[in-house]
Order: structure tokens, then sequence, then C-alpha cells
């Protein structure tokens, strides 16, 4: 398995280099070459019993987001010294082997849990989407979604946007997207957001000083705009709470299938979560997704499923988005997994 180790951090060093760390790319690179089984650490690492890479159980940003949630939390103020703003290069093996060893008990407990991202830049393709259903629907939508996290992805709504020119959103929030806009201009209409619940096996608390340090812990330490997001979502979510239920997606999806509001269009969404799933969970929840879509055809009640995911193509995710009864069923577009870019196809 060691082997299979090593090359999960070099992959993973080759994916965050085009997305824009370079950091956190030269500390993959680190620890491919060097980590062992010296440290209890290493060893945790090199015998992984499951697939270590950075599209399953992601051992790298495990690591590499233990190593940060140290400089975050003043943990290790000699590491720090390495790590930005006081530093643009990684640090040497040295520097982080000491960690490995002085921090064995924290690190091997951080490892337990694998990464929430919660990048909240992927509400740049959450908003023009539900701008689009809100077109077609006409009606309140309900948002679920599906690995929220600490839920920040549930505030699309109060969050402030410019797509391609287009001011929209919250004007005056204090988190304001900005994406490379491709292609067609989003469909415009002002969503009323009737609820907002979220799923997660691992449910993040903004409010908790531990959760929030998971939550900025695999924000990359070198890419400030990303940890300038991250400090205005926190703030947000904070003050407007937006309820996580520490369930799995089948079960969670089961209650609230059978239970849609009327008068109102539900939206089950997920942003590079549902891949993660095991396969026999994906298609379990697809056949209950749609098999609730095919009852509604005679129904005030409403549901779209949209999912911004890995699909076996190129370049990043693509934004397929299905509604009932209307029939809707298509690519809306593709996007960067950091939602940097998005190129819109629209309707």
């Amino acid at each position: 398995m060691s082997q299979k180790v090593i090359d999960a951090f070099n992959t993973q060093a080759e994916f965050c280099g085009p997305m824009g760390s370079a950091f956190t790319a030269e500390l993959c690179f680190t620890f491919a070459e060097h980590l062992d089984h010296a440290t209890k650490v290493g060893a945790f690492c090199l015998d992984w019993d499951g697939d270590p890479g950075p599209s399953a159980d992601s051992i790298p940003l495990r690591i590499c987001g233990g190593l940060h949630a140290l400089v975050l939390s003043g943990r290790d103020q000699n590491l720090a010294q390495h790590y930005p703003p006081h530093c643009s290069n990684a640090p040497d093996w040295n520097h982080i082997n000491a960690a490995l060893i002085e921090h064995e008990t924290f690190l091997l407990d951080w490892m337990q849990s694998p990464p929430q991202t919660n990048e909240v830049s992927r509400s740049s393709v959450i908003w023009p989407a539900l701008m689009t259903i809100a077109d077609q629907s006409g009606k309140p939508l309900q948002l679920l979604e599906v690995g929220a996290s600490g839920g920040l992805n549930l505030q699309s709504s109060r969050f402030g946007y410019n797509l391609g020119g287009l001011h929209c959103g919250t004007l005056d929030s204090q988190l304001q997207l900005h994406p490379e806009w491709k292609g067609e201009a989003p469909l415009v209409s002002s969503p009323k957001i009737s609820g907002r619940h979220g799923c997660d096996l691992n449910p993040l608390d903004p409010q908790n000083a531990d959760d929030e340090l998971r939550l900025r812990s695999y924000v990359w330490p070198d890419q400030v705009q990303r940890n300038a997001r991250m400090d205005a979502a926190l703030s947000i979510a904070k003050a407007n709470p937006a309820p996580v239920d520490r369930q799995d997606a089948i079960t969670w999806l089961k209650y609230h299938l059978a239970n849609l509001p009327d008068q109102t269009c539900t939206v089950i969404y997920s942003t590079v979560a549902w891949q993660y799933l095991p396969e026999a969970a994906r298609a379990k929840g697809a056949h209950m997704i749609m098999d609730c879509g095919k009852s509604l055809q005679k129904s005030t009640t409403e549901l779209a499923w949209l999912r911004f995911e890995a699909n076996g193509k190129a370049p990043g995710g693509g934004v397929q988005l299905q509604m009932w009864p209307n029939g809707i069923d298509c690519l809306l577009g593709r996007a960067d997994f950091h939602a940097r870019w998005v190129d819109w196809c629209g309707l």
C-alpha cells in the first residue's frame, strides 16, 4: 500500500499547482519524497487500508489539513514560521517531521475524518442554477444539500455575485464572488428561499471553535482570497445558522422526499460531494429522486436535482439539472472545482 500512498501525494501535488496553491503542491511533493515508517503518523499514512487517492480517502489532504490546523491554532509556533504569510515555500522535511513527532496524538486523531473543504466559491455555480430553477418554477425554493459539511453553501442567497457583469444576489453582502464567466449569461430571477437544510455524516458547526478550525484548515495556506472568502462566509453562517443533520444521505433523502412541501420547488443539490458516496448509495439515491420526480406529474409540488460533480469529462466538473414535472434534464455548464471559472450553457 505504501507506493499507492506515495502516488497519492504526487497526484495531489499535481492537482494543487494548477488550482493555485504552489505551497500545498510543494508540501505534497515533500511528503512523497520523505514520508516513512519512522513516525506513527507516517506509518498511519503509508499503511492506509483503503484508497488513499485524492478522489477517495484523500490521505494527502488529511495530513496537510492537520499541519495547517497546528499552525492556525497556535499549537506549533515553529512550524508557523515556515507557513504563509511568513514563508511562501513549504517547510523542509526536518520541520515537518518534527511536527509529526511532537503532535502525534493530535494528528492521528485529526486524520480519522476526511477533508471537508466547504469551498464557498462553488456558490458561483449554485446561485445561477437557483435563478434558473426559480425562473422555470415560479415557486419558493426549499434547499436540501447533500454533503453540506458546515452548511456554508446553504447560504448562497446571502452572497453577492458578479457573473460576467451581471450583479445579483445580495448586493451589499460582505462576501462577493466574481468567477471568470464564460459562455451564456445566466437567467435572471429573484429566488425566494423558503427553507434550508443539509445532511452530512460529520456536520461541522461554524459556531463551534473546533469545527471552525477544521473548516479553515482545508483552505490552502497560500490562497489569500480563498481564506478571506472563508472569513466572510463563516461570519454570515454564524449570523444565520442553517441546520445540517448528522445522517447518511439515503436515510435523509428518504424522509425529505416523503415530505415535500406543497406549492414549493424542493432543490436537492450537491457540490463535489455526491461523487464520494458509495456506488450503491449513489444508485439508490438516484432511483429515489427520479421515482419521486416521476410521481409529481399532476402535482403542485415540484422537485429539482442539481449536481456540480465530476462527470468523467474535462475540464472541471459538470453542472447537471433535472426538474419535475416539467421534464428539464440538461447540462447547465461546467466549472473549475473551486469555481474560479464557470462556462455556462444555460437551458
